[in-house]
């Protein structure tokens, strides 16, 4: 019963396990395991996941949150903030942690709304959210995982990354001001901001705020490479273990797992020159496509960790995997996220909510693919 329980709560990282166990049957374990292991990759995120565990719990993005629906007076004020705590947010603070925090934040928002507003927005609100979140996030290097991990292995500058990224980005959000500019025009009311939030944040502690800003300045040196990975792994360990250790259980180590044995499996892989080569033949010239593809079935994370290792074409699989966190429920795990939220919030709305999330899914997809192939023209 445990087991199936955990193969249900971590089907991810199940599979990813017995992926590396097959595989490490043609390929018995050796000392060349340890040259798969991307090291900088795991000790960036662990730095990141446990800095912004650590401001979440101090309520620092509710507070923000708050904080910008004080200035709204109409729906469309009202669902741009929504909708942009997700987009902007998700570039600094991870699509996970972005869906995680303003998702149950906006429905304790919209409980203060007339209920016919109420019905009739919080399905189109949380879809905007949950797709914000994926397409905001793919602009920055530290937006979502496989971001991360592409990123360090290109060895690109962080400028060559934001521009890379940058066209999407600006039209994922010009089509979703539209979508919520339409969605606002058949439920256009004026709001009143005070009757929004009734229930305050507890106090945060300010030292542990400053403390984790720090930290999370000292994991951006990380990434544009001015610190070495090591140090910021041991200085956000320690500190964090100093004062504020509760934070740790709030960690995704079940993410860390399955980055290791995505690892094993791959760096396997690469030494079975039969499925190598029929692998970089599929990828050549087709990296953006194919990966968009493996993301509907595996998830993006998945999907980037599996073909890196097989194409030389790292900007190609930064745009793919983004571009592929649209389309399926699965396509980005972090999608999970909001559908858990509207099954446990309004039940009776999961059939509507899956459909909506399909189709407009499948538009943004069909429109940044458009994208790209007009740019690469």
């Amino acid at each position: 019963m445990k087991v199936k329980q955990f193969i249900k709560q971590e089907t991810v990282l199940s599979v990813a396990i017995v992926l590396a166990a097959i595989s490490a049957v043609f390929v018995p374990p050796d000392a060349g395991y340890i040259s798969y292991i991307d090291l900088r990759t795991l000790a960036i995120l662990f730095s990141l996941m446990t800095v912004m565990a650590g401001l979440r719990r101090q309520g620092v993005f509710d507070r923000l949150g708050r904080a910008l629906l004080g200035q709204t007076n109409s729906t469309l004020q009202l669902v741009l903030v929504l909708v942009g705590l997700c987009f902007f947010g998700s570039m600094l603070i991870t699509n996970d942690v972005s869906l995680l925090t303003f998702v149950p934040f906006s429905f304790v928002v919209m409980s203060g709304l007339d209920s016919d507003v109420r019905r009739s927005l919080t399905v189109p609100i949380v879809c905007m959210q949950t797709i914000a979140a994926n397409l905001g996030s793919m602009l920055t290097p530290i937006g979502n995982p496989q971001n991360l991990y592409l990123y360090s292995k290109s060895g690109m500058k962080i400028s060559d990354f934001l521009m890379l990224m940058l066209p999407y980005n600006v039209a994922a959000l010009i089509f979703l001001t539209i979508w919520a500019t339409v969605i606002c025009h058949h439920n256009s009311t004026s709001v009143c901001s005070t009757n929004l939030i009734k229930r305050m944040p507890a106090q945060a502690n300010q030292k542990i705020i400053l403390l984790d800003v720090i930290l999370f300045i000292v994991c951006l040196l990380v990434v544009v490479r001015v610190l070495p990975y090591g140090i910021a792994f041991a200085i956000v360990l320690i500190c964090t273990l100093c004062a504020d250790r509760t934070t740790l259980r709030d960690v995704d180590y079940s993410l860390l797992l399955t980055f290791v044995a995505f690892f094993v499996f791959i760096g396997n892989l690469g030494r079975i020159p039969a499925f190598s080569n029929w692998l970089q033949s599929i990828l050549a010239g087709r990296e953006v496509i194919v990966s968009v593809l493996a993301s509907q079935v595996t998830s993006n994370v998945p999907a980037a960790l599996l073909l890196s290792g097989f194409t030389v074409k790292t900007d190609a699989l930064i745009i793919g995997t983004n571009l592929g966190g649209l389309g399926t429920l699965i396509a980005s795990m972090a999608s999970l996220i909001s559908y858990r939220q509207i099954a446990r919030e309004v039940p009776e709305d999961k059939s509507r909510y899956f459909k909506l999330f399909s189709a407009s899914n499948l538009i943004f997809l069909a429109i940044l693919l458009a994208e790209w192939w007009i740019i690469r023209q």
